[in-house]
C-alpha cells in the first residue's frame, strides 16, 4: 500500500504512531472479515475485540492458517447475538469502534439503531465510499450508497454532514460537495435538483457548515472542469469535487460499482452518524479497501479522543 499512486497510503500515514483503538468486530466467521481484522490489528491500528461463535471463530482460523494471537474472542451463539453483544461492548466503553463480520448489514444496524440498547445520534446514519479512482487526482467521496434508500431533504442534510466531517478529519479544511442530479438546472421533473438547490441554500445560511456545495450538477459537469466550462457553469467545485452526494442509494451503488469494475478503483466504506464509526466492508473488498476502511475509522476515532481530551481543559 506504498506506491506514489495509492490514495490510500496517506490514510495509513496518518494512523502511524497512533495507539491502536478497541474494536468490536461482530461474527468475524469467514476467511474475509477474520482476516481483514487481524491485518488490522498487525498493522496496530486495532484491538480486536471479536465477538461471536468462539468455537467457529477458531476453526476459520486454523482452516485458513490465521493468527490469532493475542486477540479476546467474547463468544457468542450466532450473528444476531454477536451484533448485540458488538454494539453493547461499544456502549459499556470495552470498544470505540464498531466493525462488520460476516453477517448480513441490516442485521448488525438493526442493533445500532435500536431506541433501547443502539448507537443512535441525532444524526442520521449514512455511509460513505472512500474511492481510490486510478483516473482521479485524490480521493473521491461517495454517499449515501449502501444505507438510505431514498433519503429527504432533511436526510441528504445530514448525509452531507456527516462525509464533511469525516473530510475535515483527513486533512481537508473545506471539502468540495458536488450534489449530483441528471442534470445541471434546477427543475420540477426531477426533485433531486430542488434538493441540490435547498442543500446549497442551507450552505449559504450556515444550516450545512464546514464544506463548499454546488449544484445540482451531473456528473460530467461535476468531475470535468472542461464539461462544466463548456455548458457554462463557473463552480469552485466543478472538476475537483472531494464528496459526491447522490440522489438515492440505486444511483450511489450504481456509480460506485462502475467505477469498481470498470475503472479499476477500490472502495473503503464507513458508516457514520452513531456514537462511533461503523466499518462496514464487503466479501468483495480487496485488503487494501478493508485496511483503508479500518483507517478511516480509527482516524476518526483519535479526532473524537482528541476532542473530548481538548473539553476536558
Amino acid at each position: 500500500m506504498d506506491t506514489p499512486t495509492d490514495k490510500y497510503a496517506a490514510l495509513l500515514a496518518r494512523c502511524a504512531g497512533q495507539p491502536a483503538i478497541p474494536t468490536a468486530v461482530a461474527h468475524p466467521c469467514d476467511a474475509a472479515s477474520l482476516g481483514g481484522a487481524l491485518q488490522a490489528a498487525r498493522l496496530g491500528l486495532i484491538e480486536p475485540l471479536l465477538v461471536g461463535p468462539a468455537s467457529r471463530i477458531r476453526e476459520v482460523a486454523d482452516t485458513h492458517d490465521l493468527a490469532l494471537g493475542g486477540a479476546q474472542i467474547i463468544d457468542a451463539p450466532h450473528s444476531h447475538a454477536a451484533a448485540a453483544r458488538a454494539v453493547q461492548a461499544v456502549r459499556a466503553g470495552e470498544a470505540e469502534l464498531l466493525m462488520k463480520g460476516s453477517l448480513h448489514t441490516d442485521e448488525l444496524l438493526h442493533e445500532v439503531t435500536s431506541a433501547s440498547s443502539g448507537l443512535r445520534t441525532e444524526r442520521r446514519l449514512s455511509h460513505v465510499f472512500a474511492m481510490d479512482v486510478p483516473s482521479y487526482h485524490k480521493a473521491l467521496f461517495i454517499t449515501d450508497a449502501a444505507v438510505n434508500i431514498f433519503p429527504s431533504l432533511n436526510d441528504k442534510a445530514d448525509i452531507c454532514r456527516n462525509a464533511i466531517d469525516l473530510v475535515r478529519v483527513l486533512g481537508i479544511d473545506r471539502p468540495k460537495v458536488a450534489i449530483l442530479s441528471a442534470v445541471e438546472t434546477v427543475t420540477d421533473k426531477i426533485p433531486s435538483t430542488i434538493d441540490a438547490a435547498a442543500l446549497c441554500m442551507m450552505s449559504r445560511r450556515r444550516q450545512i457548515e464546514g464544506g463548499v456545495l454546488d449544484g445540482p450538477l451531473a456528473f460530467d459537469n461535476a468531475i470535468s472542469q472542461a464539461a462544466a466550462e463548456a455548458k457554462g457553469i463557473a463552480s469552485e467545485v466543478a472538476g475537483d469535487p472531494d464528496i459526491l452526494l447522490v440522489p438515492d442509494l440505486e444511483a450511489g451503488n450504481m456509480l460506485a460499482k462502475q467505477l469498481t469494475f470498470l475503472s479499476g478503483a477500490e472502495a473503503a466504506g464507513i458508516v457514520l452518524g452513531a456514537r462511533v464509526p461503523i466499518v462496514l466492508t464487503s466479501r468483495a473488498d480487496s485488503v487494501r479497501a478493508r485496511i483503508a476502511s479500518c483507517a478511516l475509522a480509527v482516524l476518526l476515532a483519535h479526532a473524537r479522543r482528541a476532542a473530548v481530551a481538548t473539553a476536558r481543559i
